[in-house]
């Protein structure tokens, strides 16, 4: 008789930002679904999330895809409850709730290290050449990482991710992978569960991966997770008032979404590299330094179409992030 793993994943009560846990439950049937799969609970005194003389967490599935690493497998992505089935304070999924229009695209950067503090690429003593030929470069000299970079896109398109595009970034050792999907819960959930794809084949090839914000201080780019965004609204009506009006929006609460973009973003919202500085605001159309980035392609398209928020810094929590843009718009 077959037996199915799943393994369960959540997010812990860790500060600034939540880590991935996770654990393996054995069963008889495989799941077709959330529903399918058992509660479960945790120690919650080893994640943060709970003192240890009451230290059980529940763990509510939410999302199941195939595990493509493993035999009869399935990733079982879960939010956390107390023991009482309320949410959890460390459970951003269920802060909010779905907007099934509103479609987001994000551009998840990280770095390969082959060691705490040497991106994959770096000489033991000193640095590469400056940045220039990295950037979706190819060529032994230039790029580094791509087998790692591979395995990772074959096994979220097996798993049904809906991860779009990859390339290499401007630090050397430095990547990216674009990751689209219709419905607010649909792509953060995806985007996390990506993570955790990469996160597990790190430990395969002997590497760790990092989405600090500024893995490398110096004259090198930070690391980001620009967040584009649309609803009905913006891509069948849109119009310049509209669309700028939608920046202006975001201009009254600037300090509130940079709370919710990522600890340390200061190191990389300097102003420099493609950035805007973190104390500041501002829009315009193809800038890649401003706040929010208004593709041309919206212009174009008669004011309809998406934009892009490029404060998000690479480690944020998608649930936050996308909760406050959800916040900030009315949604």
């Amino acid at each position: 008789m077959a037996k199915y793993k799943l393994e369960y994943i959540w997010l812990d009560g860790y500060r600034p930002e939540s880590s991935l846990r996770s654990k393996t439950k054995i069963v008889d049937e495989a799941p077709d679904g959330p529903d399918d799969c058992p509660m479960w609970n945790f120690d919650g005194s080893s994640t943060e999330q709970a003192e240890g003389g009451s230290s059980d967490c529940l763990l509510k599935p939410v999302r199941v895809i195939r595990d493509p690493a493993r035999e009869n497998g399935f990733l079982v992505l879960c939010e956390v409850q107390t023991p009482d089935s309320e949410r959890h304070p460390s459970n951003h999924r269920g802060s909010f709730d779905d907007v099934p229009d509103l479609w987001l695209g994000f551009e998840q950067e990280y770095t390969i290290m082959q060691s705490p503090s040497k991106p994959l690429g770096f000489p033991a003593d000193g640095y590469p050449g400056p940045q220039g030929p990295y950037y979706c470069s190819v060529g032994e000299e230039n790029c580094v990482g791509r087998e790692i970079v591979e395995t990772h896109l074959d096994i979220c398109l097996e798993a049904g991710l809906g991860i779009t595009g990859i390339n290499a970034e401007v630090m050397k050792g430095q990547w990216e992978f674009q990751l689209f999907a219709k419905g607010a819960q649909r792509a953060c959930d995806d985007l996390w569960l990506a993570r955790y794809l990469l996160y597990r084949v790190g430990e395969q090839y002997g590497v760790s991966i990092s989405i600090h914000p500024k893995p490398v201080h110096g004259d090198w780019n930070g690391t980001g997770m620009h967040m584009n965004f649309s609803n009905a609204q913006m891509r069948d009506e849109g119009g310049e008032e509209y669309m700028l009006g939608i920046c202006e929006k975001f201009r009254e609460v600037h300090d509130e979404h940079i709370a919710e973009y990522g600890s340390s973003n200061e190191q990389r919202l300097t102003g420099l590299h493609e950035t805007q500085s973190i104390d500041q605001f501002s829009y315009g159309v193809s800038d890649r330094g401003a706040s929010i980035r208004i593709p041309v392609g919206t212009v174009l398209n008669d004011w309809k179409g998406y934009l892009e928020d490029r404060r998000v810094a690479a480690n944020a929590d998608p649930y936050r992030a996308t909760g406050r843009l959800i916040k900030t718009m009315g949604w």
